[in-house]
Order: structure tokens, then C-alpha cells, then sequence
């Protein structure tokens, strides 16, 4: 996007650059998440001992892939706390990489600032959950491991790791992207290729989704285990 198309304003002495489009597919993509909780919600039935809907049972099984297979080497206390967490990311971050195959919408991950801001959260959630796991010296303690010399090293690395979190999804969504886009306009005659086209488009969503939630799953869990 070029800068005409940015809403700059100042917010205490610093200037902020906002995207409109991204701000608004973003804000889209979290009301369609709000609008799926309701639904599924509304599908679940209240009394207990009734039988369980279709909805029912298809969120049940969902939620026991999504624990085997991004939680599934975690302790079964931290898989109970970071369900929530996890899987919202998982669902936001998808649906913004599948809002790209939409005709005339940006995908939010095309937008470095935005992967960057989810990398940074989870950098941040994961001294949020190594403080209550160690407490405040515990946590800060490990940065002095395997020697205190290394201190330094490991609070780069740290800084690294996330940088690194944040470009990956936004270098592959990119790339996928651009492909995406290369390959339908020379097959775009055809009507077979073009569907290839969209299936590899919504593969390639759901991968660096999960991607990006099994690294979130690892740095947390390295901190708070």
C-alpha cells in the first residue's frame, strides 16, 4: 500500500501509521470468529444428559485433534490453560491467511506489522506463563543458564526467535500468495488448475497456521515447564 493510503496520527509524541484495509479485514476476521463462537454455541445443547447434536459431537472431535496434535506433548495442566488461548490464535491467524483468497481483500499476514504483533504477544505470554509457573526469580533465573555470562546471548536470542516467529509467517504467506496469484493467471482459461489454484491457497493457510500456533505452543512451554 503506498503511504497516501496510510491514517497517520500522533498518540503521545509518536507517530502511528495505520492500514485502513488491514485494520478492517482484521476487525472483520474477528467478528467472523465472534459470529462462529455464537453459532456453535447455539448448537450445543444445555441439558447435560441430552443427546449430543451434530455440532456437538463435530466441535468435540475437533477439540480432541486440535489437544492430540498441537498440545499433545504438553503437561495436561498448561494444556488445560493455554486451550483457549491456543486455539483462538490458531482460528484469527488462519482466517487471516484464508482472507486473501477472497476477491479484492489484502490478508492481514501480508502485513509485516501484523505477524511481528503476533510474534511480539506470544513473546509476551511467554514470560506471562514462566512467571506464574517459576515466580518472578525463577523465570529471570533462566536467562542466567546454562552460565551468567551468557546473559546476553540468551536475551538475543530470545529477540531472534521472535523476529523470526513474525517473518516466517509473513514471508510464507506472501510467497504463497504471489504464487497463488502467478499460477491463476496462467491457468486462469482453466478451470481444473484454477481449483488446484484455490485448494493449494487454503493448504497453504492452514499449514502456516499451525505452524505458527506449534511454535507459539513451544516457546510457552519452554518458559512455563
Amino acid at each position: 500500500m503506498g503511504k497516501a493510503a496510510l491514517l497517520r496520527f500522533t498518540v503521545g509524541g509518536i507517530e502511528v501509521a495505520l492500514d485502513p484495509v488491514v485494520a478492517g479485514v482484521g476487525f472483520g476476521v474477528t467478528v467472523a470468529l465472534a459470529l462462529l463462537l455464537l453459532w456453535v454455541r447455539r448448537g450445543l445443547p444445555r441439558d447435560p444428559e441430552a443427546p449430543p447434536s451434530r455440532r456437538a459431537v463435530a466441535v468435540a472431535w475437533i477439540t480432541e485433534l486440535f489437544q492430540n496434535q498441537v498440545l499433545g506433548g504438553v503437561s495436561p495442566e498448561l494444556a488445560h490453560r493455554l486451550f483457549p488461548l491456543v486455539a483462538a490464535l490458531f482460528l484469527y491467524v488462519l482466517l487471516c491467511n484464508w482472507a486473501g483468497l477472497l476477491p479484492f481483500v489484502v490478508s492481514p499476514t501480508q502485513n509485516v506489522n501484523v505477524t511481528l504483533g503476533l510474534a511480539l504477544l506470544v513473546y509476551g505470554l511467554t514470560h506471562v506463563y514462566g512467571v506464574r509457573a517459576k515466580g518472578v526469580r525463577g523465570h529471570l533465573k533462566g536467562y542466567l543458564e546454562p552460565f551468567p555470562f551468557l546473559l546476553p546471548l540468551n536475551v538475543i536470542g530470545d529477540l531472534g526467535r521472535t523476529l523470526s516467529h513474525g517473518f516466517r509467517l509473513f514471508g510464507n504467506i506472501l510467497g504463497g500468495t504471489l504464487l497463488v496469484a502467478v499460477v491463476g493467471g496462467l491457468f486462469a482459461p482453466l478451470v481444473v488448475p484454477a481449483a488446484l489454484n484455490l485448494w493449494f491457497g487454503l493448504f497453504m493457510g492452514l499449514i502456516q497456521a499451525l505452524v505458527f500456533t506449534l511454535l507459539a505452543v513451544a516457546y510457552i512451554r519452554a518458559t512455563a515447564e
